[in-house]
């Protein structure tokens, strides 16, 4: 599994149609009226990796399986959805389990499509939704504080630190201090990690512009890139144009779609976007197992362990973890095989403490 995206924004600005394009589906119907989505559309497409294919021809292998990565669509939220208003609780459930959110604010101007707002305003938008999000976890958070202090006597495990960053999220949230909610730790995350605060979780944004922005966007993005970057100055925005990305969803070859994509100016589909941006965001690196039978691509964090890697596979091969037989990617090809990358002298054996390299290629030895 590579990562799972939640895909938020209001009624109208273009989700589904984004949605169905990442997907590469038309599964989520896009409609000129709020809450066209009801229930939430779940798409999983294949990250393309060119080196697993190339490690599958080499062995010949019968099964050739990519990192998948899933993208949630769930309805338009409004104001008020932390309270019920246009179904948002049972909405805002849906995005709870995700690894990422991505935001999609609409930054162009057409009469013919409504804005429930009556006019665009991306940054306002942004505010209404991330106001939404942040109140949904602020019912939680005292919900969780509640049944704390009831506990208290029962001295659960790290009752104290848990408090201290309930308490120090509420004040955020209250205050609308959203970029100190950047500088919680991922020990303190992990801490209130059953909680699946979305507040915690790493966003994106997609703008969604007009064909003639979408290479350099428009004065609607650089309003909005200030006002993210004064949240945190590593957020991200990725142009798309829905209506480019629909077409592209309809062309057969990736062939037709790279020459329709030169034709605009354009190098990257919006799914090679998100991928990227995800990966980035979320710091996975790829690594790879490959013989006659699977060739298969994982993902991990960076800096994970050798034991980590093959947790990633099966939870026993990092608990009976013993040594890890590793060809690095570009070892592999410039030698042909593993039998020839061993003749070389080109596979180590690595312990414990190994910190996997991006597009490592292993065989995992473990005790039952």
């Amino acid at each position: 599994m590579g990562f799972k995206c939640g895909i938020v924004g209001l009624p109208n600005v273009g989700k589904s149609t984004i949605f169905n394009a990442l997907s590469q589906s038309n599964n989520a119907l896009a409609a000129n009226y709020p809450f066209a989505t009801i229930e939430p559309n779940v798409g999983r497409v294949a990250v393309p990796d060119i080196r697993l294919d190339v490690l599958s021809k080499i062995n010949n292998s019968e099964k050739t399986i990519p990192v998948f990565m899933d993208f949630v669509d769930i309805a338009g939220l409004v104001k008020g959805a932390s309270r019920g208003e246009g179904l948002g609780n049972k909405f805002l459930s849906h995005i709870r389990e995700v690894d990422a959110i991505v935001h999609v604010i609409r930054c162009f101007e057409d009469t013919n499509i409504t804005h429930v707002s009556e006019r665009i305003n991306p940054v306002n938008d942004l505010e209404v939704i991330q106001t939404e999000l942040f109140l949904s976890d602020l019912d939680i958070l005292f919900k969780k504080r509640e049944n704390m202090i009831k506990k208290n006597k029962s001295k659960m495990d790290n009752h104290e630190e848990i408090m201290n960053i309930i308490d120090k999220l509420i004040e955020y949230i209250n205050n609308n201090e959203i970029s100190k909610i950047e500088n919680i730790s991922e020990d303190e995350t992990a801490l209130v990690s059953d909680l699946n605060l979305l507040c915690l979780k790493p966003a994106f944004y997609i703008c969604n512009v007009s064909e003639q922005d979408v290479a350099l966007g428009n004065d609607f993005t650089r309003e909005l890139y200030i006002k993210i970057q004064d949240q945190n100055k590593n957020n991200q925005i990725i142009l798309v144009s829905a209506n480019i990305e629909s077409e592209i969803a309809n062309l057969e070859s990736t062939k037709e779609q790279l020459e329709f994509l030169e034709s605009l100016g354009l190098k990257q589909t919006a799914l090679a976007k998100v991928i990227s941006t995800g990966y980035n965001m979320l710091d996975l690196i790829t690594f790879f197992t490959t013989g006659p039978k699977e060739t298969r691509a994982w993902t991990v964090r960076s800096n994970s362990t050798a034991p980590q890697a093959a947790g990633r596979i099966h939870t026993d091969f990092e608990k009976g973890f013993i040594r890890a037989e590793t060809i690095s990617y570009d070892d592999y090809i410039s030698t042909g095989s593993e039998n020839a990358a061993k003749n070389a002298g080109k596979m180590r054996q690595e312990g414990k403490d190994y910190i996997v390299i991006e597009a490592d290629i292993f065989h995992f030895l473990f005790n039952n």
